[in-house]
């Protein structure tokens, strides 16, 4: 049976509640209509989450991975986990947030974690925040009780790694896979740790809320510094000069803002005091942009766009050769490195990458399209997308024939009223995630940043924020899907 064209037939009216995007059961997206579906969700709203078939793997715990853990512990809460070094590192998180106790549990390959409800928002968080999790296909696998082959696995790993090589023009052996994006964040993390212990990140930028909480929750905490305006630099530089860092992340361009650092301001503050950068290029992509200049590791999501198909998760750490930095961190890397992307996840990635680049040009160029004609649009009070947002420092480092990318966030005129409806009436698929080829449209702020909004807004994120991931449709076809919900929610005002 073929899955739904999404492109022409997007998943956006209130009965399609809770299906996963794609119709799939290793889904990393899923259906969240309307804004009040996306409010009931966070708040624990039974009648909305008991229709979530699925949801984004860290946050939403798949039914086929509860299977797992139920094999393991019973009723008890638990969690799989991909090898014994993960578990174990676990167990020790859980003890470390709340005192509480845990036990070492295994059925074949995978190591459960079971602890008690004291322990269970901890058990929860290392999942979310660490990205080490075992994937819908890894726990599909394991019920069926099906074996896997070293060699092929070995194989389809070794094609990904060449692939992302070839993007960063770096050696194969400088990419490391991880099984989300958010656990190569959280692996490098661990070895600028290891490098300098007891210090904190710099968070430079708003990020991706899980990357901030990653440096906050499992590394020595972290200076944020959220606004990227003109007296940021100076503010960076007094801070490091008064207090040590291990490492500085930043995101090029930022989710959901789309702003970007200026290297040639950054990178001179930071090689002072010996702070390695660490950049995440997920949002532009290798295709667009070149960090090579200035990154010491690039992290990045291969769930995106290098994926593009929103059914697999997978991360990649890639160690610049040429950063002074390198011969420290990729050995640290490399120290106790563990192959953790499954081999079935492996396969559907390695599937993808070779059509990025004609991917990331239709990408581009819809992206443009629909981020010019909101910003002239009288209806929309602003428009963050990397063409606009910090221009300069995005050119830096954009390659001569790279784009702006495919990512913008937009508030309406009298957002508090408007956004609501406008989300609504969007016909396009509305759930979490980014990168597909299909658009995806979500309220980010009340997905991301629910339980702190006012906290958000401090910082510039408007609770009434709504991203867009344009996908590789005509963008003459989707901008006339999105100027028809404009005018009905305009004629729904007038009336």
């Amino acid at each position: 049976m073929s899955l739904r064209n999404l492109i022409e037939n997007p998943v956006c009216t209130a009965s399609e509640l809770g299906l996963p995007i794609p119709d799939t059961v290793h889904a990393v997206s899923v259906a969240l209509p309307l804004w009040e579906h996306v409010v009931g969700y966070e708040e624990g709203d039974p009648s909305i989450v008991s229709r979530m078939r699925t949801g984004y793997p860290r946050f939403l715990v798949h039914d086929l991975v509860k299977e797992v853990a139920a094999r393991m512990a019973g009723n008890r809460p638990c969690l799989p986990f991909p090898s014994r070094a993960v578990a174990e590192r676990c167990r020790q998180f859980i003890s470390d947030q709340c005192g509480a106790s845990s036990d070492l549990v295994s059925d074949a390959e995978l190591f459960g974690v079971a602890t008690s409800e004291n322990g269970s928002d901890a058990l929860k968080a290392f999942w979310q925040h660490s990205g080490l999790i075992v994937s819908t296909r890894q726990a599909e696998a394991h019920l069926e009780g099906r074996s896997v082959s070293a060699g092929d696995a070995q194989e389809l790993r070794s094609s990904i790694r060449d692939q992302v090589a070839e993007f960063y023009n770096c050696a194969t052996d400088d990419v490391f896979l991880y099984p989300t994006g958010m656990a190569a964040i959280y692996r490098i993390l661990l070895s600028c740790i290891q490098r300098r212990s007891g210090q904190p990140t710099i968070q430079f930028g708003f990020p991706y809320v899980d990357t901030l909480k990653v440096q906050e929750k499992l590394g020595d905490g972290s200076s944020f510094f959220p606004e990227i305006d003109e007296g940021v630099y100076e503010k960076l530089s007094q801070s490091l000069a008064s207090a040590g860092c291990n490492a500085c992340y930043c995101e090029i361009p930022g989710n959901p803002l789309l702003s970007c650092p200026d290297m040639s301001r950054l990178v001179p503050i930071l090689r002072e005091n010996n702070v390695p950068l660490i950049i995440d290029d997920v949002i532009a992509t290798p295709v667009n942009v070149d960090v090579s200049d200035y990154a010491d590791v690039v992290v990045t999501s291969l769930t995106k766009y290098f994926a593009g198909s929103g059914d697999v998760m997978a991360g990649a750490v890639i160690c610049n050769p040429r950063s002074a930095y390198y011969d420290d961190l990729k050995s640290r890397l490399a120290d106790g490195h563990e192959d953790l992307l499954w081999i079935d996840d492996a396969a559907v990635l390695n599937a993808q990458i070779s059509s990025l680049p004609e991917r990331m040009r239709l990408h581009n160029n819809a992206g443009l399209y629909v981020a010019e004609r909101l910003r002239k649009h009288p209806a929309i009070k602003h428009v963050w997308y990397p063409r606009w947002e910090c221009n300069d420092a995005y050119e830096q480092v954009r390659r001569p024939d790279g784009g702006w990318g495919s990512l913008l966030s937009f508030i309406p005129e009298d957002a508090e009223t408007v956004s609501p409806a406008l989300y609504d009436a969007l016909p396009l698929c509305k759930g979490p995630s980014l990168g597909t080829s299909f658009t995806l449209v979500c309220p980010f702020t009340l997905m991301a940043h629910f339980n702190e909004l006012e906290w958000a807004e401090s910082c510039g994120v408007s609770r009434y924020l709504i991203r867009m991931s344009v996908g590789t449709e005509n963008p003459q076809v989707l901008w006339q899907r999105i100027e028809e919900a404009l005018s009905k929610v305009a004629a729904s005002s007038a009336a």
